[in-house]
């Protein structure tokens, strides 16, 4: 009986209210993950990937060792 009192502009407002509030969630929810996950291992990303655990040391003598190299030749 109360949907049948309910207009369609009501009934459209209700609908987009709705999808307003679950847009508002959803891009919520992106921003939290982002920004204040537990379960991202090191990064932004969240990928859990070898980005977290950069061996700066190991890539100086990488590029160390690559340059000699090149003077050498």
């Amino acid at each position: 009986m109360l949907l049948l009192a309910l207009t369609s502009v009501e009934i459209q407002y209700a609908l987009i209210a709705a999808l307003f509030v679950a847009a508002t969630f959803y891009v919520g929810r992106i921003f939290w993950r982002a920004f204040f996950s537990k379960t991202a291992a090191g990064c932004a990303k969240g990928c859990g990937g070898a980005c977290g655990s950069l061996d700066v040391d190991a890539l100086q003598r990488t590029i160390e060792a690559r340059a000699t190299a090149r003077n050498g030749q």
